[in-house]
């Protein structure tokens, strides 16, 4: 059976309505109506093509044209009719999609925080583009405001993506007012590129790829990571809008103990507290003594200092807190010191409520 003649299924009774409304001139019933709409959304439900459909009522409404009728009559009939068909058959399509997103966004969540059978995820991921049999990273945008899948920059992105990259296996989404994208292992371009986009159509962003992981439960891991990326990059300061969480597997290592990490700070870099105008400016010293690669010169162009102002802080941060920053043997401790520092928000807060919070 062809389409033309399945869609035909769903003339039920038009024929005989053409007849009868043209040769009295009247318009159509209340039930003549809804029973157009009815077989419109029939035919939607169906998955029906709208083209087919209208071929469909207007070869019906050639052969069953009424003889002697009045033209303007039978197309007034066949108008009405269409249009309670088109209202039927958009209304079902609306309910369609609505289900079909709500679906998609229940598996998406179930996908990111790694809840449900995944012998279910797995099947389910078919219908949505993706085989969850491979390897998937997950990469996360966070711009300057939330977003979600209706505003203009995250369909301008998904457009441009699915432009680009429109025969890949992709899936992309909103979730807690930042743009996701999950894509295969090994189709790094894809998320690379849609960091690089989302920048650019934000404005003002930042992305963070998660590492590639198997399976169902893989893909929530890399999701995790990509969110800690970014919020170590908040903690820390990092202004770069392309993170990857196997960069950044020293910070978690790091904060995992949270007693000890305050510990470490409070213990080697506390001191500083006692310094003429607090800790601060001689933590960002040796913040920027490390990020220089320890070279006395560059450090101070970056401070703004002589390289005889830099000698002195770093020689007062030796007196206050007996570890010298230009010894070696002292530098590894100092500097996990000062990274911890930057994840615990010190000293903006005490280190005894850092030590206490979630």
């Amino acid at each position: 059976m062809n389409s033309q003649s399945t869609a035909e299924t769903f003339l039920d009774g038009f024929a005989t309505i053409l007849t009868d409304a043209t040769g009295t001139g009247r318009h159509l019933t209340r039930d003549e109506i809804e029973s157009r709409r009815a077989l419109g959304a029939r035919a939607a439900e169906a998955g029906l093509g709208w083209r087919t459909l209208v071929r469909a009522h207007l070869v019906a409404s050639r052969d069953g044209w009424p003889r002697a009728a009045d033209p303007d009559s039978v197309l007034t009939v066949v108008e009405q009719a269409v249009d309670a068909f088109a209202d039927g058959y958009e209304r079902a399509q609306r309910l369609v999609i609505r289900k079909e997103e709500a679906a998609r966004r229940e598996f998406i969540d179930d996908l990111l925080h790694g809840r449900g059978d995944p012998g279910q995820l797995a099947a389910r991921s078919e219908r949505f583009g993706l085989r969850l049999s491979r390897a998937h990273a997950v990469a996360v945008v966070e711009g300057p405001e939330e977003y979600d899948e209706t505003d203009p920059v995250p369909r301008q992105v998904a457009g441009e993506l699915f432009a680009r990259f429109e025969n890949r296996r992709i899936l992309f989404t909103t979730k807690d007012g930042r743009m996701v994208c999950i894509a295969p292992a090994d189709q790094d371009d894809v998320l690379t590129h849609f960091a690089k986009h989302a920048y650019a159509a934000a404005g003002r962003a930042q992305a963070a790829i998660g590492r590639p992981r198997p399976g169902t439960i893989g893909i929530g891991h890399s999701y995790e990571e990509a969110l800690n990326a970014l919020d170590v990059a908040q903690r820390m300061g990092l202004d770069e809008p392309l993170l990857r969480a196997a960069d950044l597997l020293v910070f978690p290592v790091l904060a995992r103990d949270r007693q000890a990490l305050v510990d470490l700070v409070r213990n080697t870099v506390g001191p500083l507290e006692q310094a003429r105008g607090g800790a601060r400016p001689l933590l960002d010293t040796l913040t920027a003594y490390f990020d220089s690669g320890c070279v006395a010169a560059a450090t101070a162009r970056r401070l703004s200092l002589s390289v005889r102002a830099l000698t002195y802080r770093l020689d007062r941060i030796h007196t206050l807190t007996g570890s010298d920053p230009t010894d070696p043997g002292h530098r590894y401790t100092l500097q996990t010191a000062v990274i911890g520092a930057r994840l615990l928000d010190w000293p903006t807060r005490p280190l005894h409520s850092a030590g206490t919070s979630t």
